[in-house]
């Protein structure tokens, strides 16, 4: 006899299921890339696979663990997914990516700032890209000129440090 109301199951979750299946596939390759390295004799006991080793038995302890939570059905609800902040942030990548070449670091990064930005609600999308060029440009001048290292210069780091854009 029933009482009107069935037991409900969870079923294994998934989306954990699938996490789990990458992070042993992460931890498969890790191992076998490690295992193909050729040491010398006197680095084969500690040297360069050590912790190559044990950051793919974290791996795979971890991918067990989250099989067992994922059928054990111990995974919280998801909450519904809000698609806007993940684009503006795409955007905001792409754009980067696309204007390194071009417009340089400063503008590129400043383009990404502003748009990470919108997707967290802060600011007008005009002041959060100027402070953003800004910020960016102490960054790169920093790297530029006080480390040596390379970045990519556009019309705005150019203009700034010789005074002609091109």
């Amino acid at each position: 006899m029933t009482t009107g109301s069935p037991s409900r199951e969870r079923r294994p979750d998934g989306a954990a299921l699938v996490i789990a299946a990458v992070l042993a596939g992460l931890a498969v390759v890790i191992f076998w890339q490690t295992s193909q390295m050729r040491l010398p004799p006197l680095q084969q006991r500690v040297g360069p696979t050590v912790f190559p080793y044990v950051i793919a038995t974290g791996l795979v302890l971890l991918a067990i663990g989250t099989v067992v939570s994922a059928m054990r059905g111990s995974f919280p609800e998801r909450s519904k997914d809000n698609y806007a902040p993940i684009f503006w942030i795409v955007g905001g990548l792409i754009g980067q990516i696309l204007l390194l070449s071009t417009a340089g670091f400063s503008i590129g990064t400043g383009v990404l700032f502003a748009c990470t930005a919108r997707a967290f609600g802060r600011g007008p999308l005009w002041q959060t890209f100027a402070i953003g060029t800004v910020f960016s440009f102490a960054v790169w001048f920093i790297f530029a000129k006080g480390l040596q290292l390379s970045l990519p210069a556009g019309v705005l780091e150019r203009l700034l440090t010789t005074g002609t854009p091109f």
